[in-house]
């Protein structure tokens, strides 16, 4: 997938860092052919129809609900999400320890 999901961790890093100091809200990011960028606010047509709307070779949605940031996108045939978690979920798990392993019967 090279640049397509490349692009994709960059831009959630760029969401979550947004969303420590801001509710950013729902944002499109459209890539034309040519490289040009159209973002869109809070649009709720799916990532396929903006695609062929703007003829656009590559678009990423991110969304943020819950205290976690998605961010979808489809380039072609590649699809991709990448979330993080909400950092009180992952700490509750580190603080749980590992989980018990059971004994294999036979």
């Amino acid at each position: 997938m090279g640049a397509f999901l490349d692009d994709a961790a960059a831009i959630l890093e760029a969401a979550e860092a947004a969303a420590e100091s801001a509710n950013p809200g729902n944002v499109t990011i459209l890539i034309s052919p040519q490289g040009g960028i159209h973002m869109l606010s809070n649009s709720d047509w799916p990532l396929a129809s903006l695609e062929a709307h703007h003829g656009s070779r590559t678009a990423y949605r991110v969304s943020q609900t819950g205290g976690h940031v998605t961010v979808e996108g489809r380039c072609g045939n590649q699809r991709c999400r990448l979330e993080t978690e909400h950092p009180q979920a992952v700490a509750r798990r580190l603080l749980a320890g590992p989980m018990p392993t059971l004994p294999c019967r036979f």
